[in-house]
């Protein structure tokens, strides 16, 4: 893998250099374009203080056009691929940006704007999901027209997923980090360079904003970049299950993102349990239960960003769980389902736990009572 190496000494360390420049220069001008970009510390999920940008999307935007401009004139081989992406991440871009400039832009708009980055991803490269490993699902996904309709679905979904864990300095960020670091782990041992590439740029440019973001929060993802990070992982899971059918279980992409993929469904399950919209931000996500309730036992500090970014760290952890037996078991399907129903019941026991405001074993449980505002 000699070009590839090359590849990496040329292209990553320019990738994460531009992303980074750029979320400094959207911070260290943030008083000329504020009052279009900043995110106030108004709204029930809000847990910093100030005006911040929310333009982060900017900065990876960059750093993978970089990357795209230097494959583009060094190595040929990689171009295509590396456009393809950047052209069916535009519409879940561009929607993303629209909601963090003009606050106008609802959920329903950006989902289906990813959707359809999925299907512009789809004619551009062939790839959809046309199987999934379920006797009668597959004979469905066998259409084109029924596969792409899923895998656009399925990607929407994926981002959705990363924009509702964005709550807290470098969290929806590190997660996409460890999500395509099994994904890129996958892409190694079944030697796929051009897929291992993309992974790489994809993580460069987040790194580059992870700097910013990460602990002290100068400088917000914002939904642009949720949803345009939240399409590049999924479609990276479908390139994976798709070109390498006989070697990774199209669950094994799955698993490796199941942190915000079971935030979202159990938040969405809750919420329409209590007879409220699914779309609607809340104060009960497991981050927010640990910010609430585990930081204040563990750390003493007072600086709200640190406060705010300790939370990210318990998070990975969890998140690093099912990304690490979906490295294991790639290639089976039925240790897949297993693991990531292992993951949901890990969830579920966790949230109880802190919902409850208990924990074990015995000698951490929580001993306080719940206050109203909880």
């Amino acid at each position: 893998m000699v070009s590839l190496t090359n590849s990496i000494q040329m292209v990553l360390p320019a990738t994460a250099g531009v992303s980074l420049l750029v979320a400094l220069l959207v911070v260290v001008t943030h008083r000329w374009h504020g009052s279009l970009t900043a995110d106030h510390a108004t709204g029930i999920q809000k847990v910093h203080h100030g005006a911040t940008p929310r333009v982060g999307g900017l900065g990876i935007f960059f750093g993978y056009l970089a990357a795209a401009l230097i494959l583009t004139n060094i190595y040929s081989q990689y171009q295509l691929t590396v456009w393809e992406l950047l052209i069916a991440s535009g519409p879940a871009l561009l929607f993303g940006l629209a909601e963090d400039l003009t606050k106008r832009v609802g959920t329903k708009e950006r989902l289906l704007a990813t959707m359809f980055s999925g299907v512009v991803a789809w004619y551009l490269t062939g790839y959809a999901l046309f199987r999934v490993d379920v006797p009668g699902v597959d004979i469905l996904l066998s259409y084109t027209l029924v596969a792409v309709l899923f895998t656009a679905f399925a990607i929407g979904g994926v981002a959705n997923a990363i924009n509702m864990i964005d709550g807290f300095n470098g969290l929806a960020s590190g997660t996409v980090l460890v999500c395509l670091g099994a994904m890129g782990v996958m892409a190694w041992q079944v030697n796929d360079e051009e897929v291992l590439m993309l992974i790489l740029i994809i993580g460069a440019a987040t790194l580059g904003f992870f700097v910013v973001n990460f602990p002290f929060g100068r400088l917000f993802l914002g939904d642009g970049g949720a949803y345009a990070l939240g399409f590049m992982v999924a479609w990276m899971a479908v390139m994976l299950s798709a070109r390498h059918p006989e070697h990774i279980s199209p669950w094994a992409p799955l698993l490796a993102c199941a942190y915000p993929i079971l935030e979202a469904v159990f938040s969405m399950g809750r919420r329409a349990m209590r007879g409220l919209a699914i779309d609607q931000p809340d104060r009960t996500h497991l981050h927010s239960l640990v910010y609430r309730r585990v930081i204040p036992r563990f750390f003493k500090t007072q600086n709200q960003a640190l406060r705010n970014a300790a939370v990210s760290p318990f998070m990975w952890a969890f998140a690093c769980l099912p990304a690490l037996l979906s490295i294991l078991f790639m290639s089976s399907t039925i240790a897949c389902i297993a693991g990531l129903l292992f993951a949901a019941l890990v969830y579920a026991h966790i949230y109880a736990r802190l919902s409850h405001f208990r924990w074990t074993p015995a000698r951490l449980r929580f001993r306080s009572r719940p206050s109203r505002q909880d």
